[in-house]
């Protein structure tokens, strides 16, 4: 059976900012997904040890105060969370993260900062993944479609309910049917072996990062820097 046909696992982080170097985990969902259906699922709400700006609250609809009153100790959430992705992955079980770079670096960030062990650490210092990021593999497989790539937008071209966007939970499970989505319109997607894909995705993300840089200096940025690494920035923040 194809890797979208098997149990896949979706993932989603709910922040307090836009740089996965510096900002902190709020929310969390890891949602098992066998056959379309939620077989397994963990949710997490944090404390993040700073405050959520009002514009971040405003998306996910946590406030400080709520966190700070309910939240668990984020250096515990990010421990639980890297145990249960290392977990699945133990296991051959793909990931499905909707802009992985951003949730995984994040996360990397978060262990870090918390001087835990690392995602490749727990998997003995071999690589991550598998990992499937159905947003750079929508761009790769339908480069000229026009229109945005929000994980909203994407839903609607393949068809995905998203009852709940900027809730970690609906969002991790969208991210997978989306991605069964895409392997269903496109067999040359379903035909790869997870490690192929993760391996390609390697390649496609780079690519993208290296067009969208040229695109940004020829409109006159010059300086403009598109880091071409996936699933995971090698660049981590100084823990403070």
């Amino acid at each position: 059976m194809a890797w979208h046909g098997e149990t896949l696992v979706g993932f989603d982080l709910e922040t307090t900012g836009t740089d996965p170097l510096e900002a902190r985990i709020v929310t969390a969902s890891i949602v098992a997904v066998h056959e379309g259906r939620v077989v397994r699922q963990r949710d997490w709400l944090a404390d993040p040890g700073i405050r959520i700006p009002e514009q971040a609250s405003a998306i996910h609809g946590i406030s400080s105060e709520r966190a700070a009153a309910e939240g668990r100790p984020v250096r515990e959430v990010a421990d639980e969370i890297a145990e249960t992705l290392t977990g699945y992955w133990k296991q051959g079980v793909p990931v499905v993260a909707y802009n992985a770079s951003f949730d995984l670096t994040l996360l990397s960030a978060e262990l870090r900062r918390h001087g835990l062990p690392s995602l490749s650490e727990r998997l003995g210092g071999t690589g991550i993944g598998p990992v499937v990021d159905p947003y750079t593999i929508d761009r790769a497989v339908d480069r000229y479609r026009r229109g945005k790539r929000t994980l909203e937008a994407v839903c609607g071209e393949y068809g995905v309910v998203l009852e709940a966007a900027h809730q970690a939970a609906a969002d991790a499970l969208a991210a997978v049917r989306v991605a069964v989505a895409i392997a269903e319109r496109h067999p040359e997607v379903a035909a790869m072996h997870p490690a192929e894909l993760h391996e390609r995705q390697i390649v496609w993300y780079r690519a993208w990062a290296e067009n969208f840089q040229a695109f940004l200096r020829r409109k006159g940025d010059t300086e403009a820097v598109v880091d071409p690494v996936w699933p995971l920035r090698d660049a981590v923040p100084v823990p403070s």
